[in-house]
């Protein structure tokens, strides 16, 4: 009876403290694994048009931290609770003063150190082209590039934007902050960036000077493509014209981006489009990066 009372302690003594080291490992595993930050991007084409056809719904399982939306088209004031306000989200809205027109916003999950609502120029800031949160030394901006596709007249607004944002865009890059651009940028910056190039080297979007203008934001002032450090794939697009058979025969456009300082490009571990689901003409485009909020305090 001795023996067997000492071997029965023997083994509580050994099962206790094989739990006690399989907690303190698995408390040290978890308090040194890296979380990821998650950002979607999204032209969503009427932000209550995205809501009826179940974006929210989508969104609330992609464990995303932030999330940036570009064609809003609607007043902040029009919005329902549920669209301008969802659970657990702090949400930020840069309108345009034409109603119905542009417009961006961002979702977050922290709540930001600053908000920046424009870029400082009444043309642009009027129409909602620019919203950035900041977290600390990190910031995230929804960004929605004009559209020259109607004419001559917007392609130059379209042009004046451009070389409006260059030098803004290099300034920044002297800041000791790192920048994620997420959105609809207008512009297909290679051949393998759209279906049918060829044809489409004199429309808006295609065109030599805007692809020169790419050409420079990813050279000389020193950004990345961020979707591009991790998919060098071809026909990855996120913008699909209505007519025709378009989207069912894949021909579109890739005009929407998150693009990232250099720091963060090795940061960068996924990309991916979703497509299983239409909310917009356009497609999000989800990131993740080996990041969290608290790096960047």
């Amino acid at each position: 009876m001795s023996w067997g009372y000492t071997g029965s302690l023997r083994r509580n003594v050994y099962i206790t403290t094989t739990l006690m080291l399989a907690i303190v490992l698995f408390a040290g595993l978890a308090k040194t694994t890296k979380q990821s930050m998650r950002i979607i991007s999204l032209n969503c084409n009427g932000i209550r048009s995205a809501h009826k056809k179940g974006f929210y719904q989508w969104l609330s399982r992609q464990r995303a931290d932030i999330v940036c939306l570009q064609e809003t088209k609607a007043k902040i004031e029009q919005l329902d609770r549920k669209i301008r306000s969802p659970r657990g989200w702090h949400t930020y809205f840069m309108d345009a003063v034409k109603p119905g027109y542009s417009g961006v916003a961002v979702f977050s999950r922290r709540e930001p150190d600053n908000i920046t609502y424009g870029l400082g120029e009444d043309l642009f800031d009027n129409e909602g082209r620019y919203l950035q949160l900041d977290f600390g030394k990190l910031s995230v901006a929804s960004l929605y590039l004009p559209s020259g596709s109607s004419g001559e007249v917007r392609q130059q607004v379209k042009f004046d934007f451009l070389d409006f944002y260059m030098p803004i865009l290099k300034r920044h890059r002297k800041l000791s902050r790192e920048y994620v651009l997420c959105g609809d940028w207008n512009i297909a910056h290679k051949q393998i960036d759209l279906r049918n190039w060829r044809s489409n080297q004199k429309n808006s979007g295609f065109l030599p000077e805007e692809r020169s203008w790419m050409d420079k934001l990813f050279g000389e002032a020193g950004y990345v493509d961020g979707f591009r450090v991790v998919n060098e794939q071809p026909d990855q697009y996120t913008w699909w014209s209505n007519r025709g058979q378009s989207w069912a025969n894949n021909v579109g456009w890739r005009l929407d981006y998150q693009i990232i300082t250099p720091n963060l490009a090795d940061k960068v571990t996924a990309a991916s489009i979703y497509k299983n689901k239409r909310f917009s003409d356009h497609a999000p485009l989800t990131m993740d990066y080996a990041v969290e909020f608290d790096d960047f305090s």
